[in-house]
C-alpha cells in the first residue's frame, strides 16, 4: 500500500502541470489513482476544447504518456451551456524579446520548456505557429 502511495505522489508530481490544466479547464476528475503502476485519470470535460487542452498538457509533459492512462468524456449538458468565466484562472502577460521562443518563455514561467503549448493555446488569436513569434508581441501566460 505504501508503494502505491509513493508511486501516486511521484506521478502526481510529474504531471502537476496536467493536473493544474485539468482544473483550469473545468474538468471534473472522478478518478485519480495508481492502476497497473500508471497514473489513472478519469473525468468529465465541459467541452471538446477542454478535453483537447488536457491532452495537449499531457503530451507537453510526456509525449508517450507511458505511465499515464487518461479518459475524459465530454459532459453533453455542460457542453451546451455557456461557459462561465472561471475567477480562479489566472494569467500574466509577457512581452517577447529578441531571441525568445515559446519554449524559452515556458521554461521561465513553468520551469519546463515542453509546456510551451499552454502559451500557444492561450494566444491562438495572434499566433498561427508556435515557432513564429515576434519581438514586441505581448503574450498571455496562463498561470
Amino acid at each position: 500500500m505504501a508503494d502505491d502511495e509513493q508511486r501516486l505522489n511521484q506521478l502526481k508530481q510529474k504531471y502537476q502541470t496536467v493536473l493544474t490544466a485539468i482544473q483550469s479547464q473545468g474538468i471534473e476528475l472522478e478518478h485519480l489513482h495508481v492502476q497497473d503502476n500508471k497514473l489513472f485519470l478519469q473525468g468529465k470535460a465541459p467541452s471538446e476544447q477542454a478535453k483537447n487542452n488536457a491532452w495537449n498538457a499531457i503530451k507537453a509533459v510526456d509525449p508517450t504518456y507511458s505511465d499515464l492512462t487518461a479518459e475524459f468524456d465530454v459532459d453533453a449538458a455542460a457542453a451546451t451551456a455557456a461557459p462561465a468565466p472561471d475567477p480562479s484562472v489566472r494569467e500574466d502577460t509577457y512581452t517577447v524579446k529578441p531571441g525568445d521562443s515559446l519554449s524559452k518563455i515556458s521554461q521561465e514561467f513553468y520551469g519546463h520548456p515542453g509546456a510551451y503549448k499552454r502559451i500557444f493555446e492561450a494566444n491562438r488569436d495572434q499566433l498561427r505557429d508556435p515557432d513564429h513569434i515576434r519581438a514586441g508581441q505581448t503574450l498571455k501566460i496562463p498561470l
